[in-house]
């Protein structure tokens, strides 16, 4: 049964999945596009079975939904909203300064 998260937990979804260089290259490939596995790995220049792992993680997130297409499997966001929200970040993060990082960036891997 489908339930609407709260609003941190969504947050904390949300973070979990940018935290992965690779998982944003292919949420922004899939802002651009629906896409197959197979050509998501190719375009990422990633193995197949590192792309499923990473499309997994983003499916339990309740970021991208799959979409049966024949005898192939499409991937989509699962939101139209998000593709807007990934432009919201990238501009939100332009504008902040490149030699910054977290007072915590060393103890626990942030920014």
């Amino acid at each position: 049964m489908l339930t609407v998260a709260p609003d941190i937990e969504v947050l904390a979804r949300f973070g979990r999945a940018l935290a992965d260089p690779i998982r944003c290259r292919i949420l922004l490939a899939l802002r651009e596009a629906p896409a197959y596995p197979a050509d998501l790995a190719d375009t990422l220049g990633i193995s197949r079975t590192r792309l499923s792992n990473h499309l997994a993680c983003l499916r339990d997130c309740g970021l991208v939904v799959t979409v049966p297409d024949g005898r192939r499997t499409r991937y989509e966001l699962a939101d139209e909203r998000l593709g807007h929200a990934l432009d919201d970040l990238r501009a939100a993060v332009v504008a902040v300064e490149t030699d910054r990082t977290c007072a915590e960036a060393d103890g626990k891997g942030c920014c």
